[in-house]
């Protein structure tokens, strides 16, 4: 794959809390001169980064319930709404990490429901559930995926980048056995163009990577 192909189905994130508007203004800058796919920013920066980058093919995406997932259901939709009016036209949100973990399936399903459905009843929004599958034991992991799969998302993605780990191989076998509709996205850890060829060899048709200049340009990262 070569590196224009890439570029395209990378989401370039850019969402530590030290990140400044003039780091956003770079990356904006950046995803035009690389034909970067998508930009992922916190929701304070959507409007920027939507202006920055009107008039190009790239895509807005906002971080949702970033990076627990903890926030009530309500709070999730009203902020999707929010990033969507600021002009985001794709969504990564977080699952409910500690309903997962409690085993409170129907509620994890319910939190998942509304946000898809709060999404794409404002427009063509593209909507990914992060699952963090670094909390999750393998059975989760495709019990998650296959719920938000039903739930109808469009990508089922693995990490935010602050849990325990980053993505693995085995994380996208997982999932790709549980889904039958959604696509995956690969995110966690994921810094050169080794690692990103091999994630999509896996199965996963975006990769999330705050390392997008890296893997692009062929220089190495730590």
């Amino acid at each position: 794959m070569n590196r224009e192909v890439l570029a395209k189905i990378i989401d370039y994130a850019l969402v530590k809390p030290n990140h400044t508007k003039s780091d956003i203004i770079r990356a904006c800058e950046d995803v035009l001169r690389l034909k970067i796919g998508t930009l992922c920013v916190l929701p304070p920066f959507v409007s920027l980064v939507a202006k920055k980058l009107s008039g190009s093919d790239a895509r807005v995406c906002a971080a949702v319930a970033f990076p627990f997932g903890a926030n009530p259901t309500e709070i999730k939709v009203k902020e999707v709404q929010h990033v969507i009016k600021e002009g985001a036209n794709e969504i990564d949100f977080v699952a409910n990490i500690p309903l997962i973990k409690s085993g409170e399936y129907q509620l994890v399903r319910r939190d998942i429901e509304e946000v898809v459905y709060s999404a794409k009843e404002n427009g063509d929004v593209i909507v990914k559930v992060i699952i963090e599958t670094g909390y999750l034991t393998p059975d989760e992991i495709i019990l998650i995926s296959r719920m938000a799969d039903e739930a109808g998302v469009d990508y089922v993605k693995t990490c935010t980048g602050f849990g325990p780990r980053g993505a693995t191989l085995d994380d996208i076998r997982l999932i790709k056995r549980a889904i039958k509709r959604a696509k995956i996205k690969a995110a966690g850890g994921i810094s050169t163009y080794e690692k990103a060829m091999a994630f999509i060899k896996a199965g996963a048709s975006r990769i999330g990577t705050s390392h997008a200049l890296e893997i692009l340009e062929g220089e190495s990262s730590s």
